[in-house]
């Protein structure tokens, strides 16, 4: 069984690095096989060009890495920051050019993309780790949860994986040593769960 980590936050030593360590040692520990990329390190390029989105193909071999190896990823694992309560633009840009159309989704025959998708992706479970600083309790108020809105109902709902799971570790900035050990903990402990129930 595989795992595929993706990491998208700019800063090395950051707390979402911490986190995608800690669900990396998870669920290795729980034997699972884990593929990790962080995209600020690979120089994932989010930027879909024409050529691209008219064939659904990539001429960039990463994205067709991507693309092959989320394809049969029994457990996904996102982590990033919540800017603007959404991910960085690194990681919408990866969904837009990694979940298309033939690898995460596609439709009925004969629909020609007028009905709904059907799911192509093999993940049992998706977990997403983001942190802010708004306290989730001030958000929710007033903006609703845009973060599980946009993975949880159009993302991955629309790949077939009915089992996402949304943990937002907030207010980041205002929390000492041991509650953000306590939250790594939590990551883990999650990651964990999902191993063994695969």
């Amino acid at each position: 069984m595989t795992a595929s980590i993706i990491l998208a936050h700019p800063r090395r030593g950051s707390f979402s690095h911490a986190i995608a360590e800690a669900a990396e040692q998870a669920l290795r520990a729980g034997g699972t096989a884990v593929l990790c990329h962080d995209l600020y390190a690979e120089k994932f390029d989010p930027v879909m060009g024409a050529d691209e989105a008219a064939s659904r193909v990539s001429a960039d071999p990463l994205i067709e890495r991507h693309c092959a190896e989320i394809a049969t990823a029994r457990i996904i694992v996102l982590v990033h920051p919540n800017w603007w309560s959404g991910p960085p633009a690194i990681l919408k840009g990866w969904a837009d050019r990694v979940l298309r159309p033939g690898v995460a989704y596609g439709f009925a025959s004969g629909d020609a993309g007028k009905g709904a998708p059907v799911g192509l992706l093999k993940a049992h479970k998706v977990l997403v780790f983001a942190s802010a600083n708004m306290p989730r309790e001030a958000e929710q108020a007033l903006l609703g949860n845009p973060l599980e809105t946009l993975w949880k109902k159009s993302v991955f709902a629309q790949c077939g994986v009915g089992d996402c799971e949304l943990r937002i570790f907030s207010p980041l900035a205002a929390v000492d040593a041991v509650q953000r050990e306590l939250w790594l903990q939590e990551a883990a402990r999650l990651c964990a769960q999902a191993a063994a129930k695969a």
